[in-house]
Protein backbone atom coordinates (compact mmCIF):
# COMPACT_ATOMS: atom_id res chain seq x y z
CA UNK A 1 0.00 0.00 0.00
CA UNK A 2 1.14 3.62 -0.81
CA UNK A 3 1.55 6.25 1.52
CA UNK A 4 2.94 8.95 2.90
CA UNK A 5 6.19 9.08 4.17
CA UNK A 6 8.06 11.16 6.55
CA UNK A 7 11.48 11.84 5.55
CA UNK A 8 12.13 14.68 7.62
CA UNK A 9 15.33 12.62 9.72
CA UNK A 10 16.53 12.46 6.47
CA UNK A 11 18.14 16.15 6.37
CA UNK A 12 20.60 16.54 9.31
CA UNK A 13 19.84 19.57 11.90
CA UNK A 14 22.15 22.01 9.85
CA UNK A 15 20.60 21.17 6.72
CA UNK A 16 16.86 21.46 7.78
CA UNK A 17 17.81 24.93 8.30
CA UNK A 18 17.57 27.58 5.13
CA UNK A 19 17.85 31.28 5.69
CA UNK A 20 15.21 32.09 8.67
CA UNK A 21 13.74 29.17 7.69
CA UNK A 22 13.94 25.60 9.78
CA UNK A 23 12.39 22.72 7.96
CA UNK A 24 9.04 20.94 10.29
CA UNK A 25 8.44 18.36 8.39
CA UNK A 26 9.03 16.55 4.59
CA UNK A 27 7.06 14.04 3.48
CA UNK A 28 6.73 12.06 0.22
CA UNK A 29 4.19 9.77 -1.83
CA UNK A 30 5.61 6.91 -3.43
CA UNK A 31 8.66 9.25 -4.59
CA UNK A 32 6.04 11.44 -6.87
CA UNK A 33 4.66 13.77 -4.21
CA UNK A 34 6.51 15.77 -1.59
CA UNK A 35 5.17 18.56 0.97
CA UNK A 36 7.17 20.24 3.12
CA UNK A 37 6.26 22.86 6.09
CA UNK A 38 9.34 25.55 6.53
CA UNK A 39 8.49 28.04 9.77
CA UNK A 40 9.80 31.01 10.13
CA UNK A 41 10.35 33.14 13.09
CA UNK A 42 10.09 36.73 11.18
CA UNK A 43 8.02 35.31 7.73
CA UNK A 44 5.18 33.68 6.68
CA UNK A 45 5.97 29.86 6.92
CA UNK A 46 6.07 28.40 3.17
CA UNK A 47 4.70 25.18 2.21
CA UNK A 48 7.10 23.51 -0.30
CA UNK A 49 5.13 20.89 -2.77
CA UNK A 50 6.42 19.14 -6.56
CA UNK A 51 4.47 16.79 -8.07
CA UNK A 52 5.44 16.18 -11.53
CA UNK A 53 6.26 19.13 -13.41
CA UNK A 54 4.73 21.16 -11.04
CA UNK A 55 6.21 22.77 -7.80
CA UNK A 56 6.31 25.84 -5.78
CA UNK A 57 5.86 27.66 -2.65
CA UNK A 58 2.66 28.36 -0.72
CA UNK A 59 3.36 31.15 2.22
CA UNK A 60 0.71 30.84 4.88
CA UNK A 61 0.33 32.11 8.46
CA UNK A 62 1.76 30.26 11.16
CA UNK A 63 -1.75 29.31 13.20
CA UNK A 64 -2.99 28.09 9.61
CA UNK A 65 0.31 26.16 7.95
CA UNK A 66 -0.67 22.49 9.53
CA UNK A 67 -4.37 22.05 8.25
CA UNK A 68 -3.15 23.95 5.07
CA UNK A 69 -0.24 21.46 4.27
CA UNK A 70 -3.01 18.59 4.85
CA UNK A 71 -4.87 19.77 2.34
CA UNK A 72 -2.19 20.21 -0.40
CA UNK A 73 -1.41 16.76 0.36
CA UNK A 74 -4.63 15.88 -0.12
CA UNK A 75 -5.25 17.68 -3.25
CA UNK A 76 -2.13 16.95 -4.34
CA UNK A 77 -2.83 13.05 -4.04
CA UNK A 78 -6.31 13.16 -5.17
CA UNK A 79 -4.70 14.17 -8.89
CA UNK A 80 -2.43 11.96 -8.51
CA UNK A 81 -4.84 8.63 -8.01
CA UNK A 82 -6.68 10.53 -10.77
CA UNK A 83 -4.44 11.15 -13.70
CA UNK A 84 -1.18 9.96 -12.24
CA UNK A 85 0.41 13.62 -13.55
CA UNK A 86 -0.99 17.29 -12.76
CA UNK A 87 -3.25 18.12 -15.53
CA UNK A 88 -3.42 21.32 -17.06
CA UNK A 89 -6.85 22.23 -15.64
CA UNK A 90 -5.43 21.12 -11.99
CA UNK A 91 -2.19 23.02 -11.95
CA UNK A 92 -4.07 26.52 -12.90
CA UNK A 93 -6.51 25.92 -10.43
CA UNK A 94 -4.63 24.65 -7.58
CA UNK A 95 -2.18 27.87 -8.63
CA UNK A 96 -4.77 30.49 -8.16
CA UNK A 97 -6.82 28.39 -5.52
CA UNK A 98 -3.47 28.76 -3.06
CA UNK A 99 -1.30 31.88 -4.57
CA UNK A 100 1.47 29.58 -5.27
CA UNK A 101 4.73 30.91 -6.54
CA UNK A 102 5.05 27.99 -9.16
CA UNK A 103 7.83 26.81 -11.26
CA UNK A 104 7.50 24.65 -14.54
Amino acid sequence: MKEWVDVTNFFTEEKRHYKNLYMEINEVYDDLIEVSLFSSEEDLYEIYFSFGIMYGIIYVKAEEAYLKREEIKEELLGEHLKNEKPSDEFINEFCERHKVNIGL
